[in-house]
């Protein structure tokens, strides 16, 4: 028994040295490192970049009472369409109007004052004109003169102020200051208001304002935009156009961003001014650029850089971002057509570093 013991001992050591030689020489040599990379290509941007914007009126006043008084009638209410010039609410202010005749009645006595001054200097100038000397003394004359000069500046006076009291008589009456649609009414006849109190809300909603705050990485890639399609809650299957008018030519500083505005017509008066819309714009890169995979942008917290083959050897360039496609995301930075970049870019891919660089389209 002792002998049949000793013999598997030894059977089972000298397996486990035989095991051991088998398996050293694999751990000396390291699996290879497969990379995937690609070519570098250009290629022209093009994208359509979604948008939420606001539909406004094109003309929009709120009106106010000028003068204290009270609310005599209301012409118009909430809905109503109005036309321009007319009166939609009146003020009823006493004192106004008595200041305004008062200030009548003040100019006719200053015309009829100048007018009997301006008489008798005429009069006594043509006797002084006549052949008999000393008819009429010099300081007569002049006093005369001056009298109806200071007559004349005293009804000129008095006119404008006439006029000044008869515009404020105007304000007693609120006008429509164009063609709309009164969207507020917050007064009612015999409420007091003064100068600070808004009776009414006009909005000329036969055309709208559409105004979109674009980003400024795309403003240049939409510089020939003209015209754009959008739509609205209210009808989700529908698409309305617009015409860009105009835009702001800043960016904004809080938000990055260039307000553009397009005019709607609405004469059919389906769409509702404050309501939310949804804009597409096609962006178009002027210029080919370069676009890779998403995975082919390292990000570390000092800067964004991709992995290029060189020499055999990995290599770090710096980049920037710019817009975002389905394909992947467009990049700037000290690169060319036909460079070999790694499909996938990490940080702990050293620069320097070698692999088994495999090229997949």
């Amino acid at each position: 028994m002792r002998i049949i013991a000793s013999l598997s001992l030894l059977l089972i050591v000298s397996a486990c040295g035989n095991q051991s030689q088998t398996q050293a020489p694999g751990t000396d040599t390291p699996a290879a490192d497969t990379v995937p990379v690609f070519i570098l290509k250009q290629d022209t941007l093009k994208k359509n970049a979604a948008f939420t914007a606001e539909l406004l009126p094109y003309e929009n006043a709120e009106l106010f009472a000028k003068v204290q008084g009270f609310v005599k009638e209301m012409r118009a209410d909430m809905g109503d369409r109005v036309k321009k010039g007319q009166v939609l609410a009146v003020i009823e202010a006493p004192e106004v109007n008595s200041r305004l005749a008062e200030s009548e009645a003040a100019l006719q006595a200053a015309r009829s004052k100048w007018a009997s001054s301006k008489d008798n200097y005429e009069r006594l100038y043509r006797a002084s004109q006549a052949n008999t000397p000393g008819i009429v003394a010099p300081v007569d004359l002049e006093r005369s003169r001056n009298q109806m000069q200071a007559d004349s500046a005293t009804f000129v006076a008095a006119g404008r102020q006439a006029q000044s009291y008869k515009a404020v008589s105007g304000y007693l009456y609120i006008i429509a200051p164009f063609d709309g649609v009164v969207t507020t009414r917050k007064a009612d006849p015999g409420a007091l208001v003064g100068t600070n109190a808004m009776l009414l809300t006009v909005q000329n909603n036969h055309t709208l304002r559409l105004r979109v705050a674009v980003p400024e990485i795309y403003v240049a890639a939409a510089s020939g935009l003209k015209n754009i399609e959008f739509s609205v809650d209210a009808y989700p299957t529908e698409h309305f156009n617009a015409a860009l008018t105009r835009k702001s030519e800043t960016i904004d500083p809080a938000t990055r961003t260039e307000l553009w505005e397009f005019k709607v017509d609405n004469s059919g008066h389906r769409l509702k001014a404050g309501v939310f819309c949804y804009v597409k714009i096609p962006l178009t890169r002027e210029t080919p650029s370069f676009i890779v995979p998403f995975s082919s942008v390292a990000t570390t917290q000092e800067k964004k850089f991709v992995i290029r083959v060189k020499g055999g050897k990995a290599e770090w360039v710096d980049i920037r971002q710019g817009m975002t496609v389905d394909a992947g995301v467009e990049i700037f930075g000290n690169i060319a057509a036909g460079d070999t970049l790694l499909r996938k870019a990490t940080d702990e891919r050293k620069p320097g570093s070698t692999g088994l660089w495999t090229l997949k389209k």
